[in-house]
């Protein structure tokens, strides 16, 4: 397909694009002064780019499927602030560029290329852009980088190597992310899809920073807006907004976000989503940075956000697996392994804490079986578990058999731990048929913790059997 006047008057664009074996285009890029552009146009296309608009893979979906000499790109994508900079590096600045990214809005991998050409006309200029659609990422491409990059990237890798804390090792990434924007401000925030929350995993500020630490920001609300950060992004891997024109476009797409940015003192942004096996994780994102350092953040990002989502899939896999082995699935305390483990632990590290044991045990619970069902008793049991909770962390809460649970704490006074064993039973009242026989024990050493499970357990039988002798009718019935 050649193009008329005047775009094919003094060049033949046509005919350089159709030597390219590659999907290869011609962009024009409106030049409007220093650091601003105007439209950018798909002139031309060779056989095999234009394929990619008119027969497009069942992986990809474009928005019209007809090329037409000349017309904006976002006729084919939506707006693409990264595409955008790199056809105004080449055509305009020319600065050639390479990429290779997996944009949101295709599963697929895009292997490119921008290349000056020399020839403008008007306020016209002009690049060739090349690309290659990998279904699979491409192992090579992913390494094929500059030196610096390279450093940066090997220098992520060892870290989380070297280190078995994952959530201080998070920091020290964050903090070399942040000298790697020159930014006021680096953040790694967690989502979570199921529970619509948001988390900080870390963050980090320059020196004499104002800007007020996210969990400021992170309330109930932030989860919608972190949900809308994936249509500002807008199908690429990233924003980068690096100046007003920028933030116009953010201003348009989101302007919810907009006002939060603006109000607490942002200028500029880098936004990359945390995604790995089609999950997103979260987000790492960086405010007031040096615009002049965008081409090195992006590129070093692209591949260090890939080798994070892993790491940090896998974190969340193990820490999953970790809560289904130490958790009672039922009332969702913690289980009888890992109070054993804790058990050994406190005796292991023989330190002058106090511990204190309370043994707790439902009564009338075999009865409610009987007679009402194992449902009504799993009710009954959960009921103890939230009643425990009320007073007691989640981490100091164990099921330690059927209807048995028992609380270990560490540092307390011998009143404190009789005043918690008050506030469990008129805490008890407020559940129907919730009545717990309860024994504890107090001990200024916590490696006799063994020690004081047993007197507790003791002491929680004779209370148990005080109990049915004032409430007979709530023994088990058995059957001759």
């Amino acid at each position: 397909m050649v193009l008329d006047a005047p775009y094919n008057k003094h060049m033949d664009f046509q005919a350089i694009v159709d030597n390219m074996t590659s999907a290869t285009c011609v962009v024009s890029v409106e030049k409007l002064g220093e650091n601003n552009y105007g439209k950018i146009r798909i002139v031309t296309g060779n056989r095999t780019y234009l394929d990619t608009i008119e027969r497009p893979n069942e992986k990809m979906t474009m928005l019209n499927s007809e090329f037409i000499p000349n017309s904006e790109y976002t006729d084919y994508i939506t707006r693409d602030l990264n595409f955008e900079d790199s056809c105004y590096r080449a055509a305009v600045l020319k600065k050639k560029s390479n990429a290779y990214a997996h944009p949101a809005r295709y599963d697929v991998w895009f292997d490119m290329s921008f290349i000056p050409l020399a020839y403008e006309e008007g306020n016209l200029c002009f690049c060739l852009y090349i690309m290659d659609i990998n279904f699979k990422p491409d192992a090579k491409r992913l390494s094929t980088i500059s030196a610096d990059v390279a450093s940066s990237v090997l220098e992520t890798c060892i870290k989380l190597r070297s280190h078995e804390d994952f959530k201080m090792t998070m920091n020290v990434i964050c903090k070399d992310l942040r000298d790697l924007c020159d930014s006021e401000h680096c953040c790694i925030l967690l989502m979570d899809k199921a529970k619509r929350k948001c988390s900080v995993l870390c963050e980090a500020f320059a020196d004499n920073s104002e800007l007020l630490p996210m969990d400021n920001y992170v309330n109930d609300d932030f989860y919608a807006i972190a949900e809308s950060w994936l249509d500002t992004i807008a199908g690429s891997n990233c924003i980068i907004v690096k100046n007003e024109h920028d933030m116009e476009i953010v201003k348009e797409r989101n302007p919810v976000w907009y006002n939060s940015i603006t109000s607490a003192g942002g200028e500029t942004i880098v936004l990359f989503p945390l995604e790995f096996k089609g999950e997103l994780l979260g987000y790492i994102w960086a405010l007031n940075f040096d615009p002049e350092l965008a081409e090195k953040i992006k590129e070093t990002l692209e591949l260090t956000t890939f080798i994070l989502a892993s790491e940090l899939y896998s974190f969340q896999l193990m820490k999953r697996l970790n809560i289904l082995s130490s958790t009672d699935m039922l009332t969702h305390v913690m289980n009888r392994n890992e109070m054993n483990n804790y058990v050994d632990e406190l005796v292991r590290q023989s330190t002058d804490e106090t511990v204190g044991v309370i043994f707790a045990d439902l009564n009338g619970l075999k009865t409610i079986n009987d007679v009402a069902g194992h449902t009504a008793g799993d009710a009954l049991l959960k009921d103890a578990a939230s009643a425990l909770r009320e007073i007691f962390p989640v981490h100091e809460v164990f099921r330690a058999g059927g209807d048995e649970f028992v609380v270990i704490m560490t540092g307390l006074t011998e009143e404190k731990l009789q005043n918690d064993v008050n506030r469990l039973r008129e805490v008890s009242k407020n559940y129907n048929n919730l009545v717990f026989a309860i024994g504890s024990a107090f001990d200024p050493d916590s490696a006799n913790v063994r020690q004081a499970l047993r007197i507790a357990d003791e002491r929680m039988y004779k209370d148990k059997k005080h109990y049915y002798e004032m409430h007979p009718e709530k023994k088990r019935r058995t059957t001759s």
